[in-house]
């Protein structure tokens, strides 16, 4: 035992900074490798991999010519297999891989990034505001944002545009006797580039069975990309957001705004935490005066497109009445008896 702690001495005695950077670095990939076995269809591969790794042990202790010849070949030609079977995986663990939020330019100036903040807040209002309206109208809707990964393979499905998000154009893009309605509407850099466009559905089948195509085509998208996606159901008027595979509902237009500014507006890289704090809860106060207003202004419409209407009813004559003439006595003129018709 007492040699055991000495050798341990003399390592640790050896160890250098490029060894612990080494040791380091090594553990953080084997943990991230056993991360993503854990949450896709690795695990399941994994699996089956040991099967087989068991069945070659057993047919050499047992001395099982064919069954030691036959797992060879599956292990010679496994590497190739898994590739081609975890192909989604492999791709989205790049992908993770070569996401980045450092902008340097940012670094340098950062009049751009407090500008594009307070475009992505507008953005923001306008999304909140259009889903309050189509929820209330009961009608659905499937929003797209784009962050780091591009979404030009999406954007080629659907119809190109290039507008500001405004909530006028939002709501009608998913009016349901729009043109443009069916599909999903992408927004890129605050810009809407594209609606109508088809996304991929997910593959999971431990996802909510109430979920219809809209939410399985948003966690679809949320799994091939990282996108933030606004869905709004036309059945239930439920709002939900999904992101990075996971999907969360909500009724209230409120926490779908709260949602969307921890999503959109990252912490910068270079504010100060206070600096951060107090600009969400100034983006939030100005989300929730648009929000407001842009209420009041829809009210407001409404109610006077009631008043015209019944001012229009109020005008209409009643039917069998021309207006300023008086209605002929059916039987004619009256006669002595005070009857209608002529006089017997």
């Amino acid at each position: 035992m007492g040699a055991f702690f000495d050798g341990v001495k003399i390592i640790i005695s050896e160890l250098g900074i490029n060894d612990i950077i080494d040791i380091l670095a090594i553990a953080y990939i084997i943990y991230k490798l056993c991360t993503f076995i854990r949450d896709s269809r690795a695990s399941l591969i994994v699996k089956g991999v040991l099967v087989i790794v068991v069945a070659y042990l057993a047919s050499v202790w047992l001395d099982l010519q064919m069954v030691s010849t036959v797992v060879e070949m599956i292990v010679r030609y496994a590497a190739i297999a898994i590739i081609v079977v975890l192909q989604p995986e492999i791709r989205s663990m790049l992908e993770k891989v070569g996401r980045s939020r450092l902008n340097v330019s940012s670094l340098f100036d950062r009049s751009d990034d407090e500008k594009k903040r307070g475009e992505t807040l507008n953005t923001i209002s306008c999304v909140v505001e259009s889903t309050r309206i189509l929820q209330k109208q009961c009608m659905g809707a499937l929003i797209v944002f784009e962050r780091e990964v591009p979404l030009q393979d999406i954007v080629a499905t659907g119809t190109k545009m290039d507008a500001a998000p405004n909530v006028q154009l939002i709501a009608n893009i998913f009016y349901n006797k729009a043109p443009l309605h069916d599909g999903a509407m992408v927004m890129q850099n605050n810009r809407i580039t594209a609606a109508s466009c088809i996304l991929p559905l997910t593959q999971n089948t431990d996802i909510d069975p109430n979920f219809g195509t809209r939410h399985r085509a948003a966690i679809g998208m949320s799994e091939n990309s990282d996108a933030v996606i606004v869905v709004v159901s036309e059945e239930t008027g439920r709002i939900s957001v999904a992101c990075n595979g996971t999907i969360s509902s909500t009724y209230d237009p409120g926490e779908l705004s709260a949602m969307l500014m921890e999503l959109l507006l990252p912490d910068s890289v270079i504010g100060s935490d206070e600096e951060n704090s107090s600009f969400k809860s100034k983006a939030a106060a100005f989300i929730r005066r648009h929000s407001a207003g842009a209420s009041a202004a829809s009210e407001e419409a409404a109610s006077n497109t009631d008043k015209q209407s019944e001012v229009q009813k109020t005008a209409e004559p009643k039917s069998g009445e021309k207006s300023g003439t008086p209605r002929p006595n059916a039987g004619g003129k009256k006669g002595k008896n005070g009857k209608g018709g002529k006089k017997r």
